[in-house]
Protein backbone atom coordinates (compact mmCIF):
# COMPACT_ATOMS: atom_id res chain seq x y z
CA UNK A 1 0.00 0.00 0.00
CA UNK A 2 1.31 3.39 -0.87
CA UNK A 3 -0.60 6.85 -0.43
CA UNK A 4 -1.94 7.19 -4.16
CA UNK A 5 -0.05 8.46 -7.32
CA UNK A 6 -1.57 9.77 -10.10
CA UNK A 7 -0.88 8.63 -13.37
CA UNK A 8 -1.34 10.71 -16.75
CA UNK A 9 -3.67 8.95 -19.52
CA UNK A 10 -1.43 9.91 -22.45
CA UNK A 11 2.55 9.91 -22.82
CA UNK A 12 4.70 12.65 -23.30
CA UNK A 13 6.44 10.99 -26.06
CA UNK A 14 4.29 10.35 -28.68
CA UNK A 15 6.53 13.03 -30.25
CA UNK A 16 8.65 10.04 -30.82
CA UNK A 17 6.92 7.43 -32.42
CA UNK A 18 9.31 7.36 -35.18
CA UNK A 19 12.02 6.70 -33.40
CA UNK A 20 10.28 3.25 -31.58
CA UNK A 21 9.14 0.72 -33.92
CA UNK A 22 6.65 -2.56 -33.30
CA UNK A 23 9.22 -5.62 -34.34
CA UNK A 24 9.25 -8.24 -36.25
CA UNK A 25 10.83 -11.45 -36.91
CA UNK A 26 13.87 -9.68 -38.55
CA UNK A 27 14.51 -7.43 -35.92
CA UNK A 28 14.33 -9.73 -32.71
CA UNK A 29 17.98 -11.19 -31.48
CA UNK A 30 18.53 -11.76 -35.13
CA UNK A 31 15.43 -13.82 -35.79
CA UNK A 32 16.06 -16.27 -32.80
CA UNK A 33 13.07 -14.86 -30.61
CA UNK A 34 9.30 -14.54 -32.60
CA UNK A 35 7.89 -11.34 -31.09
CA UNK A 36 3.94 -11.85 -29.72
CA UNK A 37 1.90 -10.18 -31.39
CA UNK A 38 0.76 -8.07 -28.72
CA UNK A 39 4.64 -6.96 -27.84
CA UNK A 40 6.35 -3.35 -29.17
CA UNK A 41 10.19 -3.30 -29.13
CA UNK A 42 11.75 0.15 -28.02
CA UNK A 43 14.85 1.79 -30.14
CA UNK A 44 16.20 3.04 -26.58
CA UNK A 45 19.57 4.52 -28.23
CA UNK A 46 17.08 6.67 -30.33
CA UNK A 47 15.94 8.03 -27.21
CA UNK A 48 19.00 8.68 -25.47
CA UNK A 49 19.17 12.11 -26.95
CA UNK A 50 16.03 14.65 -27.23
CA UNK A 51 17.87 17.55 -27.86
CA UNK A 52 17.29 21.22 -26.27
CA UNK A 53 13.64 21.06 -28.21
CA UNK A 54 12.87 17.84 -27.17
CA UNK A 55 9.41 16.87 -25.21
CA UNK A 56 10.73 15.67 -21.61
CA UNK A 57 8.23 14.18 -19.12
CA UNK A 58 7.82 16.56 -16.11
CA UNK A 59 6.74 13.96 -13.32
CA UNK A 60 7.28 10.16 -12.06
CA UNK A 61 3.37 10.10 -13.51
CA UNK A 62 3.64 10.86 -17.31
CA UNK A 63 3.43 7.29 -19.06
CA UNK A 64 6.70 6.25 -21.30
CA UNK A 65 4.97 5.29 -23.91
CA UNK A 66 6.80 6.05 -27.15
CA UNK A 67 4.93 3.95 -29.71
CA UNK A 68 1.88 5.40 -28.60
CA UNK A 69 0.41 1.83 -28.39
CA UNK A 70 -3.07 0.94 -26.55
CA UNK A 71 -2.59 -0.91 -23.59
CA UNK A 72 -2.50 -3.56 -22.51
CA UNK A 73 0.67 -5.10 -24.29
CA UNK A 74 4.28 -5.77 -23.60
CA UNK A 75 6.93 -3.22 -23.60
CA UNK A 76 10.41 -4.30 -25.17
CA UNK A 77 13.46 -2.61 -23.88
CA UNK A 78 16.00 -5.55 -23.97
CA UNK A 79 16.38 -8.99 -26.57
CA UNK A 80 16.23 -10.82 -23.40
CA UNK A 81 12.38 -9.91 -22.77
CA UNK A 82 11.23 -11.99 -25.83
CA UNK A 83 12.87 -14.83 -24.08
CA UNK A 84 11.06 -14.71 -21.34
CA UNK A 85 8.25 -13.75 -23.44
CA UNK A 86 8.19 -16.22 -25.22
CA UNK A 87 6.64 -16.11 -29.05
CA UNK A 88 2.90 -16.92 -28.23
CA UNK A 89 2.72 -14.39 -25.11
CA UNK A 90 -0.79 -12.43 -24.37
CA UNK A 91 -2.30 -10.20 -21.71
CA UNK A 92 -5.55 -9.76 -21.16
CA UNK A 93 -7.94 -8.80 -18.19
CA UNK A 94 -9.97 -11.10 -16.71
CA UNK A 95 -11.74 -9.50 -14.15
CA UNK A 96 -12.83 -6.02 -13.66
CA UNK A 97 -15.05 -3.11 -11.55
CA UNK A 98 -14.49 -0.03 -12.72
CA UNK A 99 -16.30 1.41 -9.56
CA UNK A 100 -14.31 -0.51 -6.90
CA UNK A 101 -10.64 -0.79 -6.49
CA UNK A 102 -10.91 -4.94 -5.86
CA UNK A 103 -7.44 -5.75 -6.66
CA UNK A 104 -5.04 -3.95 -5.22
CA UNK A 105 -2.70 -6.12 -2.98
CA UNK A 106 -1.67 -9.40 -1.31
CA UNK A 107 -1.69 -11.86 -4.31
CA UNK A 108 -1.29 -15.44 -3.45
CA UNK A 109 -2.18 -18.24 -5.86
CA UNK A 110 -3.04 -21.52 -4.05
CA UNK A 111 -2.37 -24.45 -6.24
CA UNK A 112 -4.49 -26.80 -4.75
CA UNK A 113 -7.57 -25.19 -6.09
CA UNK A 114 -6.41 -22.92 -8.89
CA UNK A 115 -7.83 -19.81 -7.37
CA UNK A 116 -6.29 -16.34 -6.73
CA UNK A 117 -6.94 -14.56 -3.31
CA UNK A 118 -6.39 -10.75 -3.38
CA UNK A 119 -6.46 -7.89 -0.84
CA UNK A 120 -8.64 -4.56 -2.56
CA UNK A 121 -7.70 -0.79 -1.97
CA UNK A 122 -9.22 0.95 1.01
CA UNK A 123 -11.68 3.53 0.00
CA UNK A 124 -10.70 6.26 2.21
CA UNK A 125 -13.77 6.30 4.89
CA UNK A 126 -12.31 4.14 7.49
CA UNK A 127 -13.73 0.69 6.53
CA UNK A 128 -11.60 -2.59 6.16
CA UNK A 129 -10.75 -3.97 3.01
CA UNK A 130 -12.08 -6.61 1.31
CA UNK A 131 -9.93 -10.18 0.85
CA UNK A 132 -11.66 -11.53 -2.55
CA UNK A 133 -10.82 -14.67 -4.95
CA UNK A 134 -11.06 -15.55 -8.47
CA UNK A 135 -11.12 -19.01 -10.05
CA UNK A 136 -8.63 -19.96 -12.29
CA UNK A 137 -10.20 -22.44 -13.27
CA UNK A 138 -13.13 -20.52 -14.27
CA UNK A 139 -10.81 -17.90 -16.04
CA UNK A 140 -9.61 -20.77 -18.65
CA UNK A 141 -13.08 -21.89 -19.36
CA UNK A 142 -13.96 -18.13 -20.02
CA UNK A 143 -10.74 -18.05 -22.25
CA UNK A 144 -12.24 -21.28 -24.35
CA UNK A 145 -15.88 -19.67 -24.54
CA UNK A 146 -14.12 -16.21 -25.82
CA UNK A 147 -11.83 -18.08 -28.72
CA UNK A 148 -9.61 -15.45 -28.47
CA UNK A 149 -6.12 -14.77 -26.80
CA UNK A 150 -6.40 -11.08 -26.00
CA UNK A 151 -9.97 -10.11 -25.60
CA UNK A 152 -11.01 -8.97 -22.00
CA UNK A 153 -12.87 -11.33 -19.71
CA UNK A 154 -15.01 -10.39 -16.16
CA UNK A 155 -15.50 -13.95 -14.08
CA UNK A 156 -16.84 -13.65 -10.83
CA UNK A 157 -15.29 -12.46 -7.50
CA UNK A 158 -15.68 -13.90 -4.40
CA UNK A 159 -15.59 -12.35 -1.52
CA UNK A 160 -14.05 -13.56 1.85
CA UNK A 161 -16.38 -13.51 5.25
CA UNK A 162 -13.27 -12.68 7.54
CA UNK A 163 -13.25 -11.54 11.39
CA UNK A 164 -12.16 -8.22 12.60
CA UNK A 165 -8.87 -9.71 13.97
CA UNK A 166 -7.81 -8.93 10.06
CA UNK A 167 -7.73 -5.32 9.46
CA UNK A 168 -5.98 -3.91 6.59
CA UNK A 169 -4.72 -6.71 4.82
CA UNK A 170 -1.85 -5.65 2.52
CA UNK A 171 0.66 -7.91 1.95
CA UNK A 172 0.42 -11.43 0.96
CA UNK A 173 2.40 -15.14 0.38
CA UNK A 174 2.19 -18.51 0.68
CA UNK A 175 0.68 -20.60 0.71
CA UNK A 176 2.69 -21.01 4.34
CA UNK A 177 1.69 -24.35 5.39
CA UNK A 178 -1.01 -24.44 4.08
CA UNK A 179 -2.25 -20.85 4.77
CA UNK A 180 -2.68 -17.89 3.26
CA UNK A 181 0.06 -15.51 4.82
CA UNK A 182 -0.79 -12.06 5.68
CA UNK A 183 0.94 -8.70 6.46
CA UNK A 184 -1.87 -6.36 8.19
CA UNK A 185 -1.27 -2.97 8.31
CA UNK A 186 -4.21 -2.35 10.99
CA UNK A 187 -6.59 -0.16 12.03
CA UNK A 188 -7.32 2.44 14.38
CA UNK A 189 -6.25 0.96 17.47
CA UNK A 190 -6.31 -2.32 16.25
CA UNK A 191 -2.64 -3.62 15.73
CA UNK A 192 -0.87 -4.28 12.59
CA UNK A 193 -0.48 -7.87 12.62
CA UNK A 194 1.33 -11.43 10.87
CA UNK A 195 -1.44 -13.46 10.10
CA UNK A 196 -2.93 -17.06 9.04
CA UNK A 197 -5.92 -17.73 7.07
CA UNK A 198 -7.08 -20.77 6.02
CA UNK A 199 -7.98 -20.68 2.08
CA UNK A 200 -11.00 -23.16 2.62
CA UNK A 201 -14.43 -21.94 3.91
CA UNK A 202 -14.91 -20.66 7.00
CA UNK A 203 -11.29 -18.86 6.12
CA UNK A 204 -10.34 -19.40 10.17
CA UNK A 205 -7.72 -16.93 10.81
CA UNK A 206 -4.49 -17.28 13.44
CA UNK A 207 -2.18 -14.37 14.36
CA UNK A 208 1.15 -14.97 14.41
CA UNK A 209 2.37 -11.47 15.73
CA UNK A 210 1.09 -8.34 16.39
CA UNK A 211 3.91 -6.59 18.05
CA UNK A 212 7.71 -6.15 18.78
CA UNK A 213 8.29 -6.17 22.52
CA UNK A 214 5.02 -4.67 23.50
CA UNK A 215 4.69 -2.49 20.94
CA UNK A 216 2.48 -1.59 17.86
CA UNK A 217 4.39 -1.36 14.33
CA UNK A 218 3.16 1.26 12.29
CA UNK A 219 1.16 -0.76 9.33
CA UNK A 220 3.00 -3.77 7.74
CA UNK A 221 3.45 -3.43 4.49
CA UNK A 222 4.22 -6.76 2.71
CA UNK A 223 5.75 -10.10 3.46
CA UNK A 224 7.58 -12.93 2.19
CA UNK A 225 9.01 -16.49 3.35
CA UNK A 226 12.45 -17.42 3.01
CA UNK A 227 13.27 -19.62 0.62
CA UNK A 228 15.78 -22.02 2.76
CA UNK A 229 15.22 -21.46 5.93
CA UNK A 230 11.55 -20.81 6.15
CA UNK A 231 11.75 -17.58 8.11
CA UNK A 232 9.02 -14.90 7.61
CA UNK A 233 9.97 -11.43 6.55
CA UNK A 234 8.04 -8.41 6.65
CA UNK A 235 8.50 -4.58 6.53
CA UNK A 236 7.04 -2.38 8.27
CA UNK A 237 6.18 1.51 6.89
CA UNK A 238 3.91 5.01 8.08
CA UNK A 239 1.41 4.23 4.93
CA UNK A 240 -1.39 3.55 7.64
CA UNK A 241 -0.80 7.30 9.09
CA UNK A 242 -0.36 8.64 5.71
CA UNK A 243 -3.56 7.27 4.45
CA UNK A 244 -5.69 8.39 7.40
CA UNK A 245 -6.35 4.94 9.41
CA UNK A 246 -3.64 4.74 11.79
CA UNK A 247 -1.83 7.05 14.58
CA UNK A 248 1.00 8.70 14.22
CA UNK A 249 4.25 6.23 14.14
CA UNK A 250 5.85 5.68 17.15
CA UNK A 251 8.94 3.41 15.90
CA UNK A 252 10.87 3.16 12.56
CA UNK A 253 10.37 2.08 9.25
CA UNK A 254 12.02 -1.30 8.80
CA UNK A 255 12.04 -4.85 7.63
CA UNK A 256 12.07 -7.60 10.45
CA UNK A 257 12.17 -11.39 10.29
CA UNK A 258 9.86 -13.68 12.26
CA UNK A 259 10.54 -17.33 12.99
CA UNK A 260 7.33 -19.15 13.18
CA UNK A 261 8.17 -22.02 15.51
CA UNK A 262 10.03 -20.05 17.90
CA UNK A 263 8.01 -16.57 17.63
CA UNK A 264 11.01 -14.65 17.53
CA UNK A 265 11.67 -10.99 16.34
CA UNK A 266 14.10 -9.01 14.99
CA UNK A 267 15.15 -6.10 12.84
CA UNK A 268 17.04 -6.90 9.83
CA UNK A 269 17.15 -3.95 7.83
CA UNK A 270 16.56 -0.19 8.32
CA UNK A 271 17.49 3.60 6.91
CA UNK A 272 14.54 3.77 4.57
CA UNK A 273 12.27 6.90 3.58
CA UNK A 274 9.53 4.12 3.27
CA UNK A 275 10.13 0.43 2.77
CA UNK A 276 7.29 -1.32 0.89
CA UNK A 277 8.27 -4.34 -1.38
CA UNK A 278 10.23 -7.62 -0.48
CA UNK A 279 11.32 -10.79 -2.87
CA UNK A 280 14.03 -12.84 -2.34
CA UNK A 281 16.22 -14.78 -4.94
CA UNK A 282 15.62 -18.36 -5.68
CA UNK A 283 18.63 -19.56 -3.54
CA UNK A 284 17.76 -17.33 -0.61
CA UNK A 285 21.02 -15.39 -0.74
CA UNK A 286 19.68 -12.47 -2.08
CA UNK A 287 17.11 -10.16 -0.92
CA UNK A 288 15.55 -7.27 -2.03
CA UNK A 289 13.41 -4.45 -0.73
CA UNK A 290 11.91 -1.46 -2.15
CA UNK A 291 11.63 2.24 -0.99
CA UNK A 292 8.63 3.90 -1.77
CA UNK A 293 9.57 7.57 -0.19
CA UNK A 294 8.29 9.08 -3.24
CA UNK A 295 4.70 8.26 -2.36
CA UNK A 296 3.85 10.21 0.80
CA UNK A 297 0.28 9.97 1.05
CA UNK A 298 -1.11 13.41 2.64
CA UNK A 299 2.04 14.69 2.41
CA UNK A 300 2.27 14.45 -1.07
CA UNK A 301 4.41 13.09 -3.73
CA UNK A 302 7.81 14.13 -3.78
CA UNK A 303 10.22 13.47 -6.82
CA UNK A 304 13.33 13.93 -5.28
CA UNK A 305 12.69 11.26 -2.67
CA UNK A 306 13.20 6.95 -3.56
CA UNK A 307 11.68 5.19 -5.97
CA UNK A 308 14.05 2.38 -5.78
CA UNK A 309 14.77 -1.38 -5.55
CA UNK A 310 18.08 -1.85 -3.39
CA UNK A 311 19.66 -5.31 -3.50
CA UNK A 312 21.21 -6.76 -0.63
CA UNK A 313 23.55 -10.31 0.39
CA UNK A 314 21.66 -12.09 3.54
CA UNK A 315 24.20 -13.26 6.18
CA UNK A 316 23.67 -16.91 6.27
CA UNK A 317 23.65 -17.14 10.31
CA UNK A 318 22.19 -14.07 10.73
CA UNK A 319 19.76 -13.03 8.42
CA UNK A 320 21.29 -9.89 8.49
CA UNK A 321 20.93 -8.31 5.36
CA UNK A 322 24.20 -6.78 4.12
CA UNK A 323 25.83 -5.04 1.56
CA UNK A 324 22.92 -2.60 0.53
CA UNK A 325 23.10 -1.39 -3.23
CA UNK A 326 20.91 0.10 -5.81
CA UNK A 327 19.48 -2.45 -8.22
CA UNK A 328 17.02 -0.11 -10.12
CA UNK A 329 15.08 3.21 -10.47
CA UNK A 330 11.70 3.60 -11.17
CA UNK A 331 10.72 6.01 -14.59
CA UNK A 332 7.22 5.59 -13.70
CA UNK A 333 5.55 6.08 -10.24
CA UNK A 334 7.18 3.65 -7.58
CA UNK A 335 7.90 -0.16 -7.18
CA UNK A 336 5.53 -1.32 -5.01
CA UNK A 337 5.28 -5.29 -4.78
CA UNK A 338 8.05 -7.62 -6.19
CA UNK A 339 8.77 -11.23 -7.23
CA UNK A 340 11.34 -13.20 -8.64
CA UNK A 341 11.05 -15.70 -11.28
CA UNK A 342 13.37 -18.48 -11.60
CA UNK A 343 15.71 -17.09 -13.73
CA UNK A 344 16.23 -14.58 -11.08
CA UNK A 345 14.46 -11.95 -13.52
CA UNK A 346 13.07 -9.13 -10.44
CA UNK A 347 8.95 -8.05 -11.52
CA UNK A 348 8.30 -4.24 -9.59
CA UNK A 349 4.47 -3.83 -10.11
CA UNK A 350 5.18 0.38 -10.89
CA UNK A 351 3.20 3.14 -12.24
CA UNK A 352 2.60 2.06 -15.82
CA UNK A 353 2.21 -1.99 -14.70
CA UNK A 354 4.70 -3.92 -13.95
CA UNK A 355 8.04 -3.94 -15.23
CA UNK A 356 11.06 -6.43 -15.21
CA UNK A 357 14.74 -6.32 -15.10
CA UNK A 358 17.58 -8.99 -15.23
CA UNK A 359 19.25 -9.78 -12.70
CA UNK A 360 22.25 -7.49 -13.95
CA UNK A 361 19.71 -4.69 -13.19
CA UNK A 362 19.01 -4.12 -16.97
CA UNK A 363 15.60 -3.31 -17.52
CA UNK A 364 14.27 -6.02 -20.02
CA UNK A 365 10.94 -4.43 -20.17
CA UNK A 366 7.10 -3.49 -18.75
CA UNK A 367 3.95 -5.67 -18.74
CA UNK A 368 2.68 -2.23 -20.25
CA UNK A 369 -0.81 -1.79 -18.38
CA UNK A 370 -1.30 1.98 -18.95
CA UNK A 371 -2.32 2.13 -15.17
CA UNK A 372 -0.46 1.64 -11.64
CA UNK A 373 -0.21 -2.04 -10.66
CA UNK A 374 0.71 -2.38 -6.92
CA UNK A 375 1.83 -6.33 -7.32
CA UNK A 376 1.76 -10.16 -8.98
CA UNK A 377 2.26 -13.22 -8.54
CA UNK A 378 2.71 -16.16 -10.66
CA UNK A 379 0.09 -18.96 -10.48
CA UNK A 380 2.16 -21.73 -12.00
CA UNK A 381 4.23 -21.88 -14.48
CA UNK A 382 3.68 -19.25 -17.46
CA UNK A 383 1.00 -17.91 -15.93
CA UNK A 384 1.21 -14.42 -14.20
CA UNK A 385 -1.50 -12.33 -12.70
CA UNK A 386 -1.04 -8.78 -12.16
CA UNK A 387 -3.29 -6.92 -9.82
CA UNK A 388 -4.56 -3.48 -11.22
CA UNK A 389 -6.21 -2.09 -8.86
CA UNK A 390 -9.78 -2.23 -10.87
CA UNK A 391 -9.00 -5.36 -12.55
CA UNK A 392 -6.92 -8.27 -12.86
CA UNK A 393 -4.74 -9.03 -15.87
CA UNK A 394 -3.32 -12.59 -16.42
CA UNK A 395 -0.43 -12.45 -18.53
CA UNK A 396 0.90 -16.11 -20.56
CA UNK A 397 4.30 -15.64 -20.83
CA UNK A 398 7.35 -18.06 -20.83
CA UNK A 399 8.94 -17.46 -17.67
CA UNK A 400 8.27 -19.35 -14.52
CA UNK A 401 7.74 -18.03 -11.00
CA UNK A 402 9.25 -19.60 -7.64
CA UNK A 403 7.55 -22.34 -6.01
CA UNK A 404 6.41 -19.92 -2.88
CA UNK A 405 4.27 -22.72 -1.39
CA UNK A 406 7.33 -24.83 -0.90
CA UNK A 407 9.03 -22.10 1.68
CA UNK A 408 8.04 -23.76 4.88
Amino acid sequence: MTGRIGIASASLFATFVALAYAGSKSTANNGTNAIPAQAVLIDLPSLAVLGADGTFRQDEAALFNPTNTTPPFFQVSDQRFLALLGSNASIRAVASNVSFAFAHEAPIWVPETDELFFASNTNGLGDNVKIGMISLRDVDRAVTASNSTTSALNVSVIELNLPDTIQVANGGTGPFRGNLLFATSGMGSSPPSVALVNPHPPNNVTILLDNYFGRQFNSLNDIKVHPKNGKIFFTDTTYGFLSHFRPEPLMRNQVYRFDPDTRGVRVVADGYLRPNGIAFSGDGKIAYVTDTGLAGGFLGNNQTDPATIYQYDIDPVTDQFLNRRVFAFIDTGIPDGIQVDVQGNVYAGCGDGVHVWAPDSTLLGKFFLGTTSANMAFAGPGRLMINAENAIFMARIAAHGLDLASFT
